[in-house]
C-alpha cells in the first residue's frame, strides 16, 4: 500500500523529481514544494502520513523548526530529513526535533522509499554509514575537513555559477536564456560546460550535487570563485 506524502526541499526541482518518481512507484504525493521553511504549514493543512524534508545545512540553526512544529501540531506525521552527510550535531538535532529519519540527499529511490515505509510503522531510520561516520568524526575530528561545494565553486565562472542555480530553480534553456539575455545556443552551451565540470551527467544531478555540497548556498551569498 502506498505511502500519503509530502515532499518539500530549499529547490523546487529536487522536490517535484522526487515526488515524480515516487508517484511512478504508487506512493500518493499530497504535495511537492519549496522551500523547506513552508514545511510545516503543508503539513498541518494536508495531514499526511509521511513528510519528506530536504535541508541543505541541518547544523544550521532552526534548521528543525518545521520539523518541531510538525510534531506538536501534527504528531501522527513521520518526517524523513534528506540531506547531506550531517556532522553527529547535525543527526542530533534532527532527532531532537522530532524526525524519524534521515536519509543522504544522494540515496537511492529505493533507499528512501524503505525509509517512508519504516517511518511509517513507527521505526527510526538512519544509514549505518551515517552512524559510521558520525562516531568517526566524534572520535577523530578534522581539524580542517575538506569544503567539497567551495571547490566545485572553483570550477565554474560567475556566468555558469548563475547557470547552475536557474538549472536548480528547474529553468528550462528557454527561460535560462531570457533570463540572463542571451542566446538559447549560449544557454545550453553553458549548461552543457557546468554538467561537464560538475562531472554529472545530467541538470538533475547537478541540482542534487550543488544542493548536496552547500554549492548553491555559497552562490547565494556572492562566494567569489576561485577565478574570474
Amino acid at each position: 500500500m502506498g505511502v500519503r506524502l509530502i515532499v518539500v526541499d530549499d529547490h523546487r526541482l529536487l522536490a517535484e523529481a522526487l515526488a515524480s518518481a515516487l508517484k511512478l512507484r504508487g506512493h500518493r504525493v499530497l504535495a511537492a514544494a519549496a522551500p523547506a521553511a513552508g514545511a510545516a504549514e503543508l503539513v498541518v493543512a494536508r495531514a499526511p502520513e509521511v513528510c519528506l524534508l530536504g535541508t541543505q545545512a541541518p547544523a544550521a540553526p532552526g534548521a528543525f523548526d518545521p520539523v518541531v512544529r510538525i510534531k506538536r501540531e501534527r504528531p501522527q506525521v513521520a518526517v524523513v530529513v534528506l540531506g547531506p552527510v550531517p556532522s553527529p550535531r547535525g543527526i542530533a538535532a534532527a532527532f531532537a526535533a522530532g524526525a524519524s529519519g534521515y536519509v543522504r540527499h544522494d540515496e537511492r529511490i529505493e533507499g528512501v522509499e524503505r525509509a517512508m515505509v519504516k517511518v511509517r510503522a513507527g521505526e527510526a531510520v538512519v544509514a549505518p554509514q551515517l552512524l559510521q561516520g558520525a562516531f568517526a568524526e566524534l572520535l577523530n575530528p578534522a581539524a580542517q575537513p575538506d569544503d567539497e561545494g567551495q571547490r566545485l565553486l572553483t570550477l565554474l565562472t560567475p556566468r555558469e555559477v548563475e547557470v547552475l542555480v536557474r538549472v536548480a530553480e528547474g529553468e528550462d534553456t528557454r527561460r535560462i536564456a531570457a533570463g540572463m539575455g542571451i542566446a538559447s545556443s549560449t544557454a545550453r552551451t553553458h549548461v552543457q560546460r557546468v554538467l561537464m565540470k560538475l562531472g554529472v551527467g545530467s541538470r538533475l544531478e547537478a541540482a542534487a550535487l550543488a544542493a548536496r555540497t552547500g554549492l548553491l548556498d555559497r552562490a547565494a551569498l556572492g562566494t567569489p570563485p576561485g577565478r574570474p
